[in-house]
């Protein structure tokens, strides 16, 4: 095994790569009685188009996330109930890059451990099963596409995308699922869901080598192959301005801004820290822009700023509601530009450095924080733990020259839902 400490932060790691090329990430947690588990494959709703055997498969939209509903059915009934009888909390999340199936518990962990690692792994689908899981996604689908906030981001992000399957939804729409089939489900299992395009991490107070032993008795000895994906060719430039009319009271909207896309390693985490502390310099709540926006009554507290990074698509973006989204564009355009001219104050971006750096400290008692960031970061190439070494070889000019570069009005699309008139 291999241990890595962090005295800055006080934490140590445990990573083991088993025979069948499983990466397991153990992160000790001395004294806690909770106990967290999670199984992460590196597939998600971006990888519609994979190389299979030679050949280029294309599938259809949502089929990542239709899949990870089907995989707790088991020939004895469902691993979520066999999972809650024992005490434990499971769940499962599908992203655009990577899908997880977790659990938490006090007791009986390792028993919990071992139906975790089974259900995943050994997939149970049924024709009838499978056109019935069509209706249950598609009503899914049907709500979140009444919902303004949604349809806002969607809008926004195939402004920013032409190509990019990051414009397309992670579930997909009632047209594309209703071409899944069982079949077609163990074809991606088959292709995604082995040892070597996956990863085990556990967090709490547990026995290392009781993992392990887990892990080697239940998985299967076979590593898998590593899937290639094609994310397509996208252009820098974005689309400008996409607006739709709902059932809302005051216009909502997200401003993004098309970054350049990332490909994995220390670089990327930099990247992807730099780019969270420009949006927190530019337009975060302590920002004067936002004093200034909000003084004016252009927005109110629905207002939030994020980055994003996903395979092949990075951005940042802003919005919540506002009377004149148009006015808050341009105005966090003129400031971005304002600052990659005359500069950030010195005072300014160490407190915000030092906000975002204490948010990272405090996400470490955060078990499933922990464990997605060490599955992300396995299968990206970087070591999450490092935050305080990233952060430290940032300064305020990378900062600067993030603004000067990405927040142009070239890369910059606008999405609004405004009210229905009448």
């Amino acid at each position: 095994m291999d241990k890595k400490l962090y005295p800055r932060i006080g934490e140590e790691v445990i990573w083991e790569t088993l025979d069948n090329g499983l990466p397991v990430c153990i992160v000790p947690k001395q004294g806690f009685s909770r106990k967290y588990a999670l199984f992460a494959t590196r597939y998600g709703g971006m990888d519609m188009r994979f190389e299979l055997n030679g050949q280029w498969q294309d599938t259809p939209a949502g089929i990542a996330h239709y899949l990870e509903h089907k995989m707790f059915d088991t020939k004895d009934g469902n691993a979520l109930q066999e999972l809650a009888k024992n005490g434990a909390e499971p769940n499962a999340f599908t992203s655009n890059a990577i899908t997880c199936y977790y659990f938490d518990s006090t007791e009986k962990f390792y028993e919990n451990l071992e139906i975790l690692l089974s259900f995943v792994s050994v997939p149970y689908f049924t024709d009838e099963s499978v056109e019935k899981e069509q209706g249950i996604i598609g009503q899914e689908i049907g709500m979140i596409e009444d919902n303004p906030e949604w349809q806002v981001y969607k809008q926004m992000m195939q402004a920013l995308y032409r190509s990019s399957p990051a414009r397309t939804p992670v579930a997909g729409s009632v047209e594309s699922i209703s071409h899944i089939t069982a079949q077609t489900l163990y074809d991606c299992h088959k292709a995604f869901y082995t040892p070597a395009n996956m990863c085990l991490v556990v967090v709490g107070d547990v026995d290392p080598e009781t993992v392990l032993a887990t892990a080697k008795r239940v998985l299967p000895a076979e590593s898998g192959a590593i899937i290639r994906r094609d994310y397509g060719a996208e252009e820098s430039t974005a689309c400008g301005y996409a607006e739709a009319q709902m059932e809302v009271a005051m216009p909502t909207f997200l401003v993004g801004f098309k970054c350049p896309p990332q490909h994995g390693g220390e670089a990327q985490h930099r990247f992807a820290a730099i780019g969270e502390l420009a949006c927190d310099v530019l337009m975060g709540e302590s920002s004067p822009l936002y004093a200034r926006l909000y003084s004016q009554g252009l927005i109110n507290g629905s207002f939030g700023a994020a980055f994003d990074l996903l395979p092949g698509a990075a951005y940042a973006y802003a919005g919540g509601d506002s009377k004149d989204p148009k006015a808050v564009a341009e105005a966090i355009l003129d400031e971005a530009q304002r600052l990659a001219a005359e500069g950030v104050d010195g005072d300014y971006y160490k407190r915000i450095v030092n906000a975002n750096f204490g948010a990272a400290l405090r996400e470490l008692n955060a078990f499933e924080s922990i464990a997605v960031s060490m599955a992300e970061g396995r299968f990206q190439g970087y070591d999450p733990y490092r935050f305080p070494e990233i952060y430290d070889d940032i300064t305020a000019e990378d900062v600067r020259a993030f603004l000067r570069e990405n927040f142009t009005r070239a890369h910059m699309a606008l999405s609004v839902i405004a009210p229905k008139e009448g």
